[in-house]
């Protein structure tokens, strides 16, 4: 789910699709009343598939007077290009790849809603008897310049290595499995389900996960800036719907439920899911979002992302430095205030904790 597009192709869809009328940055910030939302499968995303399913969306977008149709996008990336170009208003994705792509093209997004982070979802497999250190020489599978190399970076910065110490194989996320299998694949990185996959494989070692960087590789519903501002019914729509279903997968009577709703339509079963969930820190309640969105602590791992972004050349071919695009958050800017790109806000969640929705 969280792979990285090539740069060169984004650049030269956004182009093209920035020359069109229908996708101008005046189109994009016209007051509407018809809104698309994209997603794609994951834990902490299924929410927005059952909002569509039991018509908790509708109702909340009825009230606010408007439309928002639901996208199911299997390509996770395809649904960022798309939203990138302007075809969706609303789209699921992680910090990095919000920073990665749709910001590092120039297309100003609002972070509306932090859903969760990953707390174990993600993480490093070796084969063997192994720690993390065993990885020095070795070559690791991974989906390259995805939040799976994110953390196989700061899993190395934690041992006194870095990425010099190892040789990166850029490996599909529908073969990661199967590579793993084979005789000449010794570690991988990847993320749920994929990875409970591979440790539940005989004679593994599961050496670093996402909880020991928790909060870094955050999982977030992303609005076009432009659209949410000149229409906030959208804002208030989108996140009243989520923290009812927040509430509802909380409920002792219908959180099975609605969590086995998900769960099939994830492809795995209640069990699988509860799994899964048990790996991912879920802001059920919107005041623990609005803590963390306004934490200090948000604006330095976005630091430590623009960094990676970097130093990998995600930020755009001419960023001059790691703080080339501007980063706002509740507790202050990273990067360049003259160039932000990418927004985290609290004010929606916050009228949600506030019951004011």
């Amino acid at each position: 789910m969280k792979a990285q597009i090539k740069k060169n192709l984004l650049a030269t869809a956004v182009g093209t699709t920035l020359l069109t009328s229908a996708f101008s940055p005046m189109a994009l910030a016209e007051e509407k009343q018809k809104f698309t939302l994209a997603w794609s499968i994951y834990v902490g995303w299924m929410p927005w598939d059952y909002a569509d399913h039991t018509g908790i969306l509708d109702k909340w977008a009825d009230k606010y007077g408007i439309e928002i149709d639901v996208v199911q996008v299997n390509d996770y990336i395809e649904s960022i290009n798309q939203f990138t170009t302007g075809q969706f208003d609303a789209t699921v994705m992680t910090n990095m790849d919000a920073l990665t792509i749709p910001a590092a093209s120039g297309i100003d997004s609002t972070a509306l809603v932090v859903g969760d982070f990953s707390n174990g979802n993600d993480g490093i497999v070796l084969k063997g008897d192994k720690e993390l250190k065993d990885l020095k020489g070795q070559s690791i599978n991974l989906v390259e310049l995805s939040v799976s190399h994110y953390l196989m970076a700061r899993a190395l910065e934690s041992v006194g290595m870095s990425e010099r110490d190892v040789r990166v194989v850029n490996t599909s996320d529908a073969d990661l499995v199967a590579a793993f299998s084979s005789s000449d694949v010794t570690s991988v990185a990847t993320w749920n389900p994929l990875l409970s996959e591979v440790t539940s494989q005989p004679d593994t070692s599961f050496v670093f996960n996402s909880s020991d960087i928790p909060g870094e590789i955050i999982d977030l519903l992303v609005v076009n800036t432009d659209t949410l501002q000149e229409n906030p019914a959208l804002g208030k729509a989108l996140t009243g719907a989520w923290y009812e279903i927040m509430s509802i997968m909380q409920s002792q009577s219908a959180g099975d439920d609605a969590k086995s709703y998900m769960a099939h339509a994830s492809g795995t079963d209640l069990d699988g899911y509860n799994s899964q969930l048990k790996a991912t820190n879920m802001f059920y309640s919107a005041d623990d979002a609005v803590s963390f969105t306004r934490s200090p602590t948000l604006a330095a791992t976005m630091q430590k992302v623009s960094e990676f972004s970097f130093e990998h050349g995600l930020l755009g071919d001419g960023a001059p430095d790691a703080g080339f695009i501007g980063i706002e958050t509740p507790a202050g800017v990273y990067g360049d205030p003259s160039n932000i790109k990418l927004r985290f806000t609290s004010e929606y969640m916050q009228m949600a904790a506030d019951d004011k929705l």
